[in-house]
Order: C-alpha cells, then structure tokens, then sequence
C-alpha cells in the first residue's frame, strides 16, 4: 500500500479531524507500516500529538526525528524493533508497550527505563520504583567502578602533556577495558551494563580530559558475557603480549542486535562431569581420561579435563578484526600491534614459501585464531572440529551479490562457536559456554510465526559437544533461545533433516543416535523438543549422512566399529531400532572386513558415497544403490559394498581427519596430518559410475591438486605440526574453511 499521506492521518486520527496539528489520538495500527514509511517532515506537524498506535506493523526501528513534543502513550506491539534508544526524543512518554518484537529482551527494558525519565508503565506493569534504582543507585554504582577503573589502570598511562593521538588511544583502550571489566548486575543485564559502562566513560573522560562528547553514540561494542567471570585485568593482559606476524586491520563496527543471554531460557544447573571424551582419542585409552597435551602428528591426544566452574550460555556479538591476505604487508608499527592483540583473536598471515609462489587454483584469504581459551592469544591447542555454511534465506542480510551461496560460516572448537565472513574474515558473532567443548554445529531454517499468523524465516544453529546438550541459537537475534539434554555423554556429530526443517539427529558417545523434533519457538521463545527415535549402534558414531534420495528413510553413520544403516522411517511403530546393515569393506590385506573404524562419510551425489576408514592411504568412493537392497528384509544384514574407486591419500593412520564433498561441483576434500588439503575433482567419473554396469576403477585416482600449508609465524617461531581435522566448502565451492589443531581457522578463496 501507499506510505503515509495526510488524508491517511487525518483519516485515523480519534476522532476523525480537519487539522493534523489539532489530533491528539492517532491509531495506525495493521497498515503494514515499515519504517521508511514514517516520514518525519509529516509527524513534524502533529504537534499535540499525545497517543500513538503502531501495532501489528512490520517497524524495526524509530526514525531519529518525528518530532513529536507531547507524546505521552506510545503502542510497538507486534513489530520487529530491534533496537530502542531512538525512543530518547519522547521525553515525555508515560506509557509504552513494545510486546511480541522478538529480538527486543530484558536489557532494552532498562535502556528505555534509563532514557525515558518520565516513563510510569512499560508493557502494562508499574515500573516507577525499579526506574528509579536503574537512573540512581544503578549509575551511581556503575560511575563509581568506571572511576576507579581509570585511576587504577589508566592515570598514570596518560603524560602530564598529551598529544591528541595520545589521547585517542587511550580513549579507546580505556573504552573497551572499562566494558570488559567492569561488571555489575545479573548477567542477563549485561549487555545493558556495557552500554550503560560505555556512556559512563565517555562522559567522565569529556569532563576529565575536555574530549568533545558524542551525544549520538554508535552502537556499543560487545564483548564476552562470559568475561565477567574470567576475564583478565589489563594490568595482566599488558604482560600477555604474543609476538605473532600479522597486518594491521581496522576493528569494524556491528550493527547487529544482541538478545540477553539467559531471557527466558531454563535455569542451568550443574552437573558432576563425567570422564572427557576428545574426538581424536583413540578407542584404546577412551578410559583414561587426561589433559590436553600439545600432539605430535603421529599420535593422538588424550581428552581434555574440564575446566571447573558454572555452565553459562554466553555470546558475543563483538567483530573482531578480519585475517589478511598473504599478499600485503606484515610489518606493524608498535601502537597498530598493540591494537591487534587487544581485540583478543590473532588473524595471521602466511609468510611466501622459498619458490615465491604455489601452483593452486585457490589463494589463502585468512588465518583466524578466534576460538582460544579466554581470548588468550597463546592458544594454539584448542582443537576445531566443525563447519558449516550458513543457508541463505529469500532476505538474507548476508548474501553476496556476486556468488548465489552463503559466505558465512559457523565454526566450532573449543568453548566457542563462531560465525564469520569468509570474503572478509570478520567474526560476526561468537557464542561460549564456559565448560564446554563443541565438536558439531549444523544449520536448520525455521518458519516463525510473528503476529496475526504472518510467517518469517529465520536461520537456526545448533550446537552440541562434550556435555550432551544440544544449544539452539536464533542467529539474527543473537540469542541463545534453549537447550536439549539429549544425551548423557559427548555428542559426536550434529545433522539436521533435509525435508523436515525441526527434525535434528544427535549421535553420542552412548553408542546411540537420536532424532529430535525440536519444535518452533513462538514470540517468546517458548518451544517443546521431544525424541521420535533412537538408533542403536554397537560403537560410538562419528559421522552420519542422510540417503539424499530418501533422507526420511534411511541414514548412515560412520563409526568406530564400521558403517552401519539404519530404516528411520517414522511410521513404523518401533522406537528404539538396531540397525539394518552393516557394510564390508576390504582390509590391508584385501580380505572383507566390518570391523573397522570409519571417520569420514559424505555423500558425493545421490548415489556414490564417499568414506574414509582405518587403512592406510585410502578413501573409498561406493555406491548405495548397488551396496543396499532396499528389498531386502531383517536387521543387520552384512551387506558387502560396491567400490568404485579408491582416492590416493596420505599414508597416516592417524584418525579423525574427516573429508567433506561439494556435491555441485563433484569434489571430495580431505585434509592430511601435514597442514595439506588433498582436492579431489571426480567430474570425469561421475558419469561412468552412474551406469548400472560402472565398473570399478583398477587405480587409485590421484588428488587433483595438493593445498600446502603455508609457513605461519606465532611469538616468532614457525608454527608446525599442523593436522586438519576438518575441511569444508561452499555449496558453489568460492571458499573452503579448513579447521586445524593449531587453533586456526584458515580460509582459502578459488581464484
């Protein structure tokens, strides 16, 4: 429909009037109205305008000038506001009610409570008494811990007689150390906090140092939720200075709207942790729990200790600074390195090799240390297990005009999951949990529905590890909405339904994969999960795949003990299944063998099915079709499976270095225990292998091309004894992500 005219207003007004400046009551409730259709030249002239409907529109935000004098009732119902503080220029407003806008949350509560002084009822409910304590005794404290912030970490850093550079530094060191630092409240109030902190600081250093105050300030800088609890005092982050090779990159602001961390969500409580399971431990010690330990390429680690303290789901909407390209200059100046180590993630940049250039078809874009252990800098020991590219909705902020797919990626290791922008290396957001470790992270797109039965697509992440809890993330929101129990021990591996957007398989190391329906949250992030179905292995799973020809059917899974399939469909009446089939595959001597572990499993097109085993120096390629009789009946049958070909590959017996394929552009990745890619392009075979009568190729097919690790300098030496556990492009192969054990998440662009 048309934007707002006069007629329009003068139409809604109660009651109906002649003159704009003579409405008082204006209902513009269910027009549809977006923002862009509030015009403010218009509003400008309801001056004695005192109530105003905006309900069941579609508004995210507030103009910054409506100019509107006496309002004094203000109706967002059913909107998607995302942000409040435009609401400053009605100083007058008495009443509001914002109810039903999903990514509004408890800390926009007291920012309105803050901002609006004369404010008496927020969404129906009194709120006089806690208004008061937020704009006297919430300020006053929080003025006090800014306070001596600075006079315990930052006077005696500033000269009696400063340059304006000088003071610009320490202006925005002081700035992020005071959010970082200071804390107070409920966690669930936290990002109010830094916002509040943030204003705080500005203020006293316009008053003590005669700084010009921004009184339009940009939106705050997110940190960690979870450094209220472990963070490190700048005195002792000054001494933690790692000498890494990087470039100087600018710290980008973030548009994007957090959600509280804990609003709504179930109390957590602690349990007693069980023995930890690491995904590279071999079977043979899985009883014999140890820390961490820097690993040779020949030999696995142990599983990690946990680390003691209260489960919290935390997120960080905060961008940290974008990895380099290898073909720009890695000199820093003193004041530019110092910057970079402050943002708390190291991007590296790869040093030229002795020949000055790599015969590849891809060029390193990044090299990102964003999931280290309390943002040290140190950390190049936290494992990174799992990536997937985010699926592109209709509107999707984050679509690249120049290719058709998604350039986001949710990464997973250690007690952090992130997203980032593979075309500039940014970290968009960064969710932890402090006595977790992810191992897998998958992506679903559920269809909310917001008010009046109008529906919007929204991108959901699923998150699971050590613990046996899966988290739920709505991403836009920046919000970690809940959590399933599903398990008792770790969660090996995560994989949503192609067909069924809310059904999601959890495979543990209970030797039991589940299928969960995990529900729509409504408005309030209410949800209901329940378990359809559990599969009974004989090993632990580490991969599952769904057939794509019938994912409702049947889904495979690679496991210490073989690869097995199972019937999942639902209308059977049993809930609790053993598996259908187990498949033989060739040993090192040639004979047929189950027994065996299997670390890698994808599917390459509907049919061929690409897995990777204990044997040495192989990765099989096999079909489904030809494998598996779906005529046959009974459970586990012993099915031999048809090979097509055998892919040459590192000679390692080292597991856990799993494969992944780009199905659109017939490629199987696979990385190596020497920081190498192994590129395999079957394009000329696909076709051969989907004849009935295909037959086998008698060589191994070689790798394509060999992506070599680049030498990366940290704290002055090479950093070496590199494994990739996990490579992944995406779905148009533009970039691939390959997570190794080092901490680094290196990001390569096809040229």
């Amino acid at each position: 429909m048309s934007k707002i005219t006069t007629e329009l207003l003068l139409e809604r007004a109660v009651p109906r009037s002649t003159r704009l400046r003579k409405i008082e009551t204006l209902n513009l409730s269910k027009l549809q109205l977006k923002t862009g259709d509030l015009d403010p030249r218009l509003f400008s002239r309801l001056r004695h305008l005192q109530k105003l409907d905006l309900s069941d529109n579609l508004l995210d935000k507030f103009p910054n000038s409506l100019t509107l004098p006496d309002l004094r009732v203000l109706n967002c119902n059913n909107n998607k506001l995302e942000d409040v503080t435009a609401l400053k220029q009605f100083p007058l407003l008495e009443e509001l009610t914002y109810e039903n806008n999903v990514y509004l949350t408890l800390n926009d509560d007291y920012k309105v409570m803050f901002l609006l002084q004369n404010l008496r009822l927020l969404n129906g409910k009194d709120i006089t008494k806690l208004a008061n304590h937020v704009r006297r005794v919430n300020s006053r404290k929080l003025t006090s811990k800014v306070t001596a912030h600075w006079e315990k970490f930052f006077r005696d850093q500033l000269p009696e007689k400063y340059t304006a550079e000088q003071v610009k530094s320490i202006k925005k060191k002081f700035l992020k150390s005071v959010q970082t630092n200071v804390v107070y409240g409920p966690s669930s109030l936290s990002e109010f906090t830094r916002w509040r902190v943030k204003m705080i600081a500005e203020e006293f250093l316009a008053y003590s140092l005669g700084l010009e105050l921004n009184t339009d300030p940009e939106p705050e800088e997110k940190v960690d939720e979870n450094e209220e609890e472990s963070t490190e005092s700048p005195e002792e982050a000054s001494e933690d200075v790692s000498q890494v090779t990087v470039t100087p990159s600018k710290r980008k602001r973030n548009h994007s709207k957090p959600g509280s961390g804990n609003k709504r969500s179930k109390s957590q409580a602690n349990t007693e942790e069980e023995a930890v399971v690491n995904p590279r431990k071999s079977s043979r010690v899985q009883d014999d729990p140890a820390p961490d330990k820097p690993r040779r390429s020949n030999q696995p680690a142990k599983g990690a200790t946990p680390e003691q303290g209260d489960e919290g789901t935390h997120k960080n909407g905060e961008q940290f600074p974008k990895g380099q390209s290898n073909r720009r200059s890695s000199q820093l100046t003193g004041e530019q390195k110092s910057q970079e180590q402050d943002n708390g993630v190291v991007s590296l940049t790869p040093v030229k090799n002795s020949k000055g250039k790599e015969d590849v078809s891809a060029e390193p874009l990044h090299f990102l240390q964003c999931h280290s252990k309390g943002n040290s800098r140190e950390d190049f020991k936290t494992q990174l297990w799992s990536c997937v590219f985010e699926p592109l909705l209709d509107c999707g902020a984050r679509k690249d005009p120049i290719v058709s797919s998604s350039r986001t990626v949710a990464t997973c290791g250690g007690e952090s999951v992130c997203l980032i922008d593979c075309e500039t290396g940014t970290v968009l957001k960064k969710y932890k949990v402090a006595t977790e470790e992810f191992f897998s992270v998958a992506w679903t797109t559920l269809t909310m529905v917001i008010s009046d039965s109008r529906k919007k697509s929204h991108n959901i992440l699923a998150a699971a590890g050590r613990r046996g809890i899966v988290k739920l993330i709505h991403v836009a929101a920046d919000f970690c909405y809940g959590e399933i129990k599903a398990h008792k021990k770790p969660i090996a591996t995560l994989c949503f339904s192609p067909t069924q957007e809310t059904h999601l398989f959890t495979a543990s190391y209970d030797k039991r994969i589940a299928l969960w329906d995990i529900g729509i949250p409504d408005c309030d992030y209410n949800f209901k999960a329940s378990q359809l179905l559990v599969l009974e292995a004989l090993s632990i799973p580490l991969r599952i795949a769904l057939v794509p020809t019938c994912p409702e059917q049947y889904l495979l899974a690679g496991c210490e003990g073989g690869c097995f399939a199972w019937n999942i469909k639902l209308d059977k009446g049993q809930k609790s299944r053993p598996f259908e089939a187990i498949f033989q595959f060739p040993d090192e001597d040639g004979d047929l063998t189950t027994s065996h572990r299997v670390d890698g499993l994808a599917f390459l097109n509907d049919d061929v099915i690409v897995s990777k085993s204990s044997k040495p120096g192989c990765i099989y390629l096999w079909s489904w079709s030809r494998s598996f009789d779906a005529k046959g009946k009974g459970y586990q049958r012993t099915v031999s499976a048809v090979i097509l070909a055998e892919l040459e590959w590192s000679t390692t017996d080292l597991s856990y270095l799993t494969l992944s394929t780009c199905p659109a552009k017939d490629y199987v990745f696979c990385g190596d225990e020497k920081g190498s890619v192994w590129m395999y392009n079957l394009s000329n075979y696909t076709t051969a292998w989907s004849s009935a009568k295909g037959k086998r190729s008698d060589k191994r097919i070689p790798p394509t091309q060999i992506l070599k690790w680049p030498e990366l300098r940290a704290n002055g030496e090479q950093l070496s004894e590199v494994l990739i556990n996990n490579v992944v492009s995406d779905p148009t192969f533009t970039y691939l992500v390959v997570l190794t054990s080092v901490n680094i998440t290196a990001i390569w662009k096809k040229s």
